[in-house]
């Protein structure tokens, strides 16, 4: 009689991988079959009597909507694969089925969002949504997947954006950009504060007559340390290259060495100069 290789059902996937050689047929147990074949959903469900493949031909059957019951038909030989065996692992695999989803889901809407095919606000929403379904059916199958990332190799699904949204990052992409960017924002603010602390530290010290290399030269250091921070400051910027002038001068000095009434003078100017410059080249100067 002529094998039956027809697709078992027009709504199922139906993906047939030829085993390697004859040989490699396998023989599903209920443990085989539980580790071998996709997640089960009962909602999408369809009836599918059988599926008779050559013995010729050896196929590993990967059907992701099954009944209970698969019959392998081979030329001389017939096997029944149990999927369940009561109504706790029929839920599993329900569960199963919701995480594949959930995770082949959240891969489309990453690919999505990186082509500017949807909209921020509508990728973050819909993103908020798969990753509060993720964690929920997380903790519901911690103890049957210890391990997302393996279950994820057991089933190919060949997810990396969705690995990294749902177990890496567990929030969408323009949460964590803006959080970045505040970040970035804070921690600006901040070095712009230091910044401005120490030219008027620098400043004031000259004004106390606090001229000794010993105590000048930390002071210089710590503004062009600071300076250095700021991105937003170009390499070239008047502050940057006075400050490493006069630290290479100063370098060249004794620690009990003083400046001159002359230096002093000038080094308080190139410090009111490069602050003045400093506040210029701020982004909020002048509003």
């Amino acid at each position: 009689m002529k094998p039956h290789t027809q697709p078992l059902c027009p709504q199922a996937y139906n993906l047939l991988l030829p085993a390697s050689s004859p040989a490699a047929a396998p023989i599903f147990t209920s443990f085989q079959a539980a580790f071998f074949l996709p997640p089960l959903t009962c909602r999408q469900m369809k009836k599918v009597p059988f599926a008779r493949v050559p013995c010729s031909s050896p196929f590993r059957i990967f059907e992701p909507w099954l009944t209970n019951t698969v019959k392998i038909h081979y030329y001389t030989s017939q096997m029944e694969v149990k999927l369940w065996n009561d109504k706790r692992e029929r839920e599993m695999y329900e569960n199963f089925a919701e995480l594949f989803a959930i995770i082949k889901a959240t891969e489309k809407l990453e690919k999505a969002y990186v082509r500017d095919i949807i909209p921020s606000s509508e990728y973050e929403l819909e993103c908020q949504k798969l990753i509060a379904h993720f964690k929920t059916l997380s903790s519901t199958l911690k103890d049957t997947v210890p391990s997302v990332e393996r279950f994820h190799d057991t089933y190919k699904m060949d997810c990396p954006a969705a690995l990294n949204r749902l177990v890496t990052s567990g929030v969408p992409a323009t949460v964590e950009h803006r959080a970045a960017s505040a970040m970035s924002s804070s921690a600006s603010a901040s070095v712009v504060a230091e910044c401005v602390q120490n030219f008027i530290t620098a400043m004031d010290s000259l004004k106390l007559n606090m001229v000794a290399v010993d105590q000048v030269h930390p002071l210089l250091s710590d503004l062009s340390a600071s300076l250095n921070k700021l991105s937003i400051l170009a390499p070239d910027f008047e502050g940057k290259t006075k400050m490493r002038e006069w630290i290479g001068r100063l370098a060249k000095m004794g620690a009990a060495d003083e400046l001159t009434e002359q230096q002093a003078r000038q080094l308080h100017f190139d410090l009111e100069s490069s602050y003045n410059s400093f506040m210029a080249a701020l982004p909020s100067a002048g509003t």
